[in-house]
């Protein structure tokens, strides 16, 4: 597995992970742009029109012939948050060239399709097509009133919105429904418009073509995107709580209490020296089946449903997400604050660490065996120009020592708390 890099000019670049080890290729465009409350809800409907239609093939029925005819190649868009930035991508999977039947090229058509849905839509005097806009606004309306229907994940999402307030993090990447139902066809075009040539463009492939190859047909499909542009993409990190612990709460129609805690991580991320240990530490604290949260907290104390913990690695936080009981809120609180003092005081033993490191690196190992992963992970190391990854982030991983994850975990500072919990009577 070879990994090439090119700029292809300002602001956009083009990474090609070059292996035999799939069946399939990977091709995938993203546009980047900073979360904003203004522009959300465009950046997220924009994908979903774009995928209903191109000029060539202007419904869904016609598109999906296409993609037929390229082996039955898997093409899809979509909307995604890294840090404080919004990705519209659209990606197109494919059988890889060895594997056609008549030895023809399948790169170079894939990303003529996927150049042709982001670049040439399907119109209706001059803009976006009505039927399609208005469709698809109500879509994404529903989708983000749906969120609630999953308490966990909403109670998640509530705490990042009271922990980031004022943070660009705290936008929602699907933005606002009545917004998204209010979208007219002009305006989505006019948000297109000023998207295309204000992003940051990545390009990522994967696959056993060469990068000479897949650069050639980038710049075939995609040629009024490779402009130059200085779209910046950075992500604001937050070392400390900026004040005390603060405590929300909400009451909705529930059976199940839900309270999730929001920690700082002293700054670290993906592109710091401490980002290995930080891995190990939350693996040990939360973020396995053998963490001290689930052990202990769930197992033994019977205080939670469900307690783990994970990481935003660009934005520097961790979060602890649990279920309880209503009766059990302070009793669940102060435990899992007790298991993080105890990683603190190195309060766990050699095989605990041991498993950590191993629920780490072969997470990361398996990253290496899914082509989606992969391209997920050099979109965010192309965006943040982050240097470990790979088998270089493993190594360092397996080296960890008790003492770094110590020093990682006395970092770890709370700043906010939210408690889901039902209505009176």
């Amino acid at each position: 597995m070879q990994q090439h890099w090119k700029r292809l000019a300002d602001g956009v670049e083009l990474a090609v992970t070059q292996t035999d080890k799939f069946k399939t290729g990977l091709l995938a465009a993203t546009l980047t742009i900073p979360l904003s409350a203004d522009t959300a809800t465009a950046g997220a409907l924009i994908p979903e029109v774009l995928y209903r239609g191109s000029r060539p093939h202007p419904d869904m029925e016609k598109l999906s012939a296409a993609t037929d005819g390229l082996y039955g190649a898997s093409l899809s868009t979509g909307v995604r948050q890294r840090g404080e930035s919004q990705c519209v991508s659209a990606l197109c999977g494919f059988i890889d060239d060895r594997y056609a039947l008549d030895g023809s090229a399948v790169l170079e058509p894939a990303a003529a399709l996927m150049g042709e849905v982001l670049l040439d839509p399907v119109l209706q005097d001059g803009v976006f097509r009505r039927d399609y806009v208005e469709s698809e606004g109500n879509n994404l309306a529903d989708r983000i009133g749906a969120r609630m229907n999953d308490k966990r994940s909403w109670a998640l999402f509530r705490l990042i919105q009271e922990m980031c307030a004022g943070e660009r993090y705290a936008v929602d990447k699907l933005g606002d429904g009545a917004q998204a139902k209010a979208m007219t066809a002009e305006a989505l075009w006019t948000a297109y418009q000023a998207l295309l040539p204000a992003a940051k463009v990545t390009f990522y492939y994967g696959g056993s073509a060469g990068p000479e190859r897949v650069e050639e047909a980038v710049r075939r499909s995609f040629a009024p995107l490779l402009t130059g542009r200085t779209a910046p993409v950075d992500c604001q990190v937050e070392p400390e709580p900026r004040g005390p612990v603060r405590t929300v709460v909400d009451s909705l129609d529930v059976t199940q209490g839900k309270l999730a805690m929001g920690f700082r991580t002293g700054g670290i991320t993906m592109g710091s020296g401490g980002y290995p240990a930080l891995l190990v530490c939350n693996a040990l604290y939360g973020g396995s089946a053998n963490s001290k949260l689930f052990l202990n907290v769930r197992e033994k104390m019977s205080l939670c449903y469900y307690a783990s913990s994970m990481l935003d690695k660009i934005k520097g936080l961790m979060v602890v997400s649990s279920g309880v009981e209503f009766a059990q809120f302070d009793r669940a609180q102060e435990a899992i604050l007790t298991q993080l003092e105890a990683v603190k005081r190195g309060d766990f033993t050699e095989d605990e660490l041991a498993a950590a490191v191993r629920t780490v690196s072969s997470g990361l190992r398996s990253r290496l065996d899914s082509q989606s992963q992969l391209e997920d992970d050099q979109l965010t190391r192309l965006l943040f120009h982050t240097s470990l990854e790979g088998e270089e982030l493993i190594r360092a991983v397996e080296s960890v020592t008790a003492d770094q994850v110590m020093e990682t975990a006395n970092k770890l500072k709370l700043d906010t708390i939210y408690r889901l919990t039902g209505k009176e009577g």
